[in-house]
């Protein structure tokens, strides 16, 4: 009989396998961008337990490995962004992003006054784009960061999310 997945809020001893997870999780991006200098890459430790305490962070744990996490924020217009979602290569296609994606955005909906959810992903990044369009996210703009990067934004209304997080 197989464990099954929890999504839970982050707890500052999550750090260290988040921080491991997300390097895994970053290495495709960074090869399909030929850069390997990227944020999620070279972020430190100490970076992301302040992260921990500035944002809110879930993980998805099997047993009692992360094996996904995402981090949101809401600023004062109501804007809730949402960065990081990772989810360990083995776990992939099985609708664990979806799930992390619905949580954080039912959790920033409870905790805040989130008016859209925002994020960014590269314009290359395929499952990304196509995971968010399924979450009802929509583009935004694109902004070229480099000769061969540009972010597109993508956002959808927070009451979109509850509608998503119930289905």
């Amino acid at each position: 009989m197989g464990m099954s997945v929890t999504i839970s809020a982050a707890a500052d001893e999550d750090a260290e396998q988040i921080l491991k997870l997300q390097y895994l999780c970053y290495q495709r991006e960074a090869e399909l961008y030929g850069d390997y200098g990227i944020e999620p890459l070279t972020q430190s430790l100490d970076d992301l337990r302040a992260e921990l305490s500035r944002s809110l962070v879930l993980v998805a744990r099997l047993g009692t490995e992360v094996v996904g996490s995402v981090r949101g924020t809401v600023d004062a217009d109501g804007i809730a962004g949402i960065a990081k979602l990772i989810v360990h290569p083995r776990m992939q296609r099985h609708g664990l992003g979806g799930r992390l994606l619905a949580a954080i955005e039912a959790r920033l909906a409870e905790e805040s006054e989130a008016k859209r959810y925002r994020l960014l992903t590269g314009h290359r990044s395929e499952g990304n784009l196509r995971l968010y369009r399924r979450c009802g996210y929509a583009p935004v703009g694109t902004e070229q960061i480099s000769r061969g990067l540009s972010l597109v934004t993508l956002e959808k209304g927070a009451e979109v999310g509850s509608l998503v997080a119930s289905a």
